[in-house]
């Protein structure tokens, strides 16, 4: 996957964005989204991520950036809109995301943001895969839309933001006192917009025909 598209750029660095973080510290070991990107690093492959901060909770900020760094992959960290902008300016070769549930017929929930780069990669056709264990699958249910409930957290999260000051974790609120919040913590990013699964048994369509085929075992 990544290698192809290296060999297609004549040895040049790939570009990968991700969104969230679903790496080491996540995931054990490689972790899954960043196991590709381990891979093709230690195969000699130049590659380069660009880290979405992925707010509010900023996972890319200060897990993926971290795990990036500690493995010594080259990135950038930019905002999360900023995705659609850097597709337009072919800086972004493919897009691996995460996974917090993928329904039989491949349609994936993941971290808020997720259908957005979809829905960008789509549009300046750039692969775009989600990298997940198979326990990842509910093989019971088969439309992201209507079968799987978002979660709404804690409003707090939108209308503060955390970090690091004086050595200390601190809480700093970035809107008005009386502002109403909301905060989604997943979206259902459809089939159709996903180019593969990445699993412990190999990449396959995100469709319920190819993902039956590799795990026939798990069908009724």
């Amino acid at each position: 996957m990544i290698e192809s598209l290296s060999e297609k750029k004549k040895g040049a660095t790939v570009n990968i964005l991700t969104h969230c973080n679903a790496g080491w510290l996540a995931c054990i070991d490689f972790g899954t989204v960043t196991a590709p990107i381990y891979l093709a690093h230690e195969k000699g492959i130049p590659v380069h991520v660009w880290v979405d901060e992925t707010r509010p909770r900023n996972q890319g900020a200060k897990l993926t950036a971290y795990e990036l760094g500690q493995n010594g992959i080259p990135y950038t960290l930019i905002t999360d809109n900023s995705g659609g902008h850097l597709m337009q300016q072919k800086q972004v070769d493919i897009v691996i995301v995460g996974s917090d549930r993928t329904t039989r017929t491949g349609d994936v929930a993941n971290k808020i943001g997720t259908y957005l780069k979809a829905l960008d990669a789509f549009d300046n056709i750039i692969p775009f895969y989600c990298a997940l264990p198979s326990s990842s699958i509910d093989f019971n249910i088969s439309d992201g839309l209507k079968e799987i409930v978002i979660e709404e957290r804690d409003p707090e999260e939108v209308t503060n933001v955390t970090g690091f000051a004086d050595g200390k974790i601190q809480s700093v609120r970035i809107c008005p006192e009386n502002t109403t919040a909301a905060n989604y913590g997943f979206d259902i990013t459809p089939a159709r917009l996903i180019t593969g699964l990445i699993t412990e048994k190999g990449i396959c369509r995100a469709t319920e025909k190819d993902i039956k085929e590799m795990f026939s075992d798990k069908f009724n």
